[in-house]
């Protein structure tokens, strides 16, 4: 047993949240430890996040480059055979991974951060034990943040194994499959199921819910539906899967009827859990709520001094969430004043086309008795988007806004390159930006950002370009 260890501060998880409660702790002058039983960068940044969004990026360049095959796409053509070594990509997207990593690890070194690699297990709020191959040290701490994120949701009917797969192990396959079967037609398998479509594979969606997306408004989600049958992706809703064997996946169908597809691999994507397994949290005796670790605006959970940041707290299970609440509560324990109360927080869905939802669409505030006026802008009629060729497949960009000050409560978009204009869309409802504000700023020509100038207009009731 090595000597204990003592610090102001003991993180567990280096993920987004954990590895930026961990730099802005030591920033502020705070003693310390993080503990990783993985890599430091956790799932977002080594089997989430950046690899699916490499994987993605990758994908795209090949279908773009296809689409120059024999016929001249803006008048650039390419004669012969596009060929993917699918082994060399999956290693071009280790190395952003790796790069990374690293990266990370370099920024805890430098705020002073110490890195205990092994399994964290807590003997109560203040003290836990990590073992790894060579030894087991103790961890004595006057705070600790719980930052453990989430893991994958296992059907008990179809374990993980064999052709049978997590988004963990679809990122990094040794070759294309011929037929791919996705179980859950949410946000991750609708993304990687996109990326293997444009890889060549045959993909199937087998979704219980009578849509796919369904955490995203039905007009929000019509162009990308329009891409996916436009690319020979086949989606059945209102079906549940059943049973998996060699190269076949068994479902019923909307009508109750059992029927079979061909999969060479059938990816299991029905959501995530938090991660409460096998770190002694039943030695901290936390409240919980509804699966999840229950939290205030401070993120402080029911035991003093133990904090809780991330997918462990519940939804939205995002990267940007966990470390917004994590730099959040290390000012708190250094003696400032904070609180988490965002206006609301952007969500992305990196498919084809891009999905941007921040704030509530009109639906969602007229149930919460709120009139409204929506402005909605089509990208086909902005010029940068028709320039590059992002204004396919009815893309667009949608603002919503109270009817009696204007002041925006919701900004949706669907179009290509559209997650980049998440920011702005984030800091409009974050500012309790009007409509008027948005209408007065000059946006760039020609830029993509105009459509929001333009949505603005709408609303009010003169838009210029529709």
């Amino acid at each position: 047993m090595a000597d204990n260890i003592k610090c102001d501060v003991l993180v567990v998880g280096a993920g987004p949240g954990g590895y930026v409660a961990a730099i802005r702790a030591g920033q502020l002058g705070l003693n310390t430890v993080i503990v990783e039983a993985d890599r430091c960068g956790g799932t977002c940044l080594i089997r989430g996040c950046i690899p699916s969004k490499a994987l993605i990026h990758a994908a795209s360049r090949f279908d773009d480059i296809k689409s120059h095959l024999k016929t001249a796409n803006m008048g650039i053509s390419v004669n012969g055979k596009v060929e993917l070594n699918f082994k060399e990509t999956i290693a071009w997207k280790n190395s952003v991974v790796d790069k990374l990593n690293t990266g990370v690890e370099a920024l805890l070194k430098k705020a002073g951060i110490r890195i205990i690699k092994g399994w964290a297990v807590f003997e109560n709020g203040k003290t836990c034990t990590v073992e790894d191959d060579k030894d087991k040290v103790k961890i004595i701490a006057e705070h600790v943040i719980i930052a453990t994120g989430s893991k994958v949701v296992e059907l008990p009917f179809m374990p993980f194994g064999g052709h049978v797969i997590s988004s963990t192990e679809a990122l990094d396959l040794e070759e294309v499959p011929e037929n791919l079967a996705v179980i859950g037609a949410g946000y991750i398998g609708v993304e990687i199921g996109s990326a293997y479509a444009k890889l060549g594979s045959k993909v199937t969606f087998v979704e219980a819910e009578d849509r796919i997306l369904a955490g995203f408004d039905k007009e929000i989600t019509a162009p990308v539906l329009k891409w996916l049958r436009e690319n020979n992706v086949e989606i059945l809703t209102n079906s549940k899967a059943k049973e998996a064997s060699k190269d076949t996946l068994i479902y019923e169908d909307s009508n109750g009827k059992i029927q079979k597809i061909k999969a060479d691999k059938i990816l299991v994507a029905v959501g995530r859990k938090p991660n409460l397994d096998g770190w002694g949290l039943e030695n901290i005796p936390v409240e919980m709520e509804g699966g999840f670790i229950k939290i205030d605006e401070q993120c402080r959970t029911s035991v003093r001094n133990v904090w809780a940041i991330g997918d462990v707290t519940g939804e939205p299970m995002l990267a940007h969430r966990a470390s917004a609440q994590g730099e959040m509560v290390a000012e708190i324990i250094a003696g400032k004043k904070r609180h988490f109360a965002p206006r609301a927080i952007a969500a992305v869905c990196f498919t084809e086309p891009e999905i941007v939802a921040v704030g509530i669409s009109a639906e969602k505030a007229k149930a919460k008795g709120i009139d409204t006026i929506v402005g909605k802008f089509p990208l086909a009629a902005n010029g940068k988007a028709l320039a590059s060729g992002a204004d396919k497949y009815g893309s667009f960009v949608r603002v919503t806004a109270r009817k009696d000050n204007h002041k925006i409560i919701g900004i949706h978009a669907v179009g290509s390159h559209m997650a980049e204009m998440s920011g702005e869309f984030a800091l409009a409802i974050e500012m309790d930006t009007r409509l008027e504000d948005i209408a007065d700023t000059i946006h760039v020509h020609p830029t993509m950002s105009e459509a929001l100038h333009e949505a603005a207009l709408k609303a009010l009731g003169h838009a210029i370009h529709i």
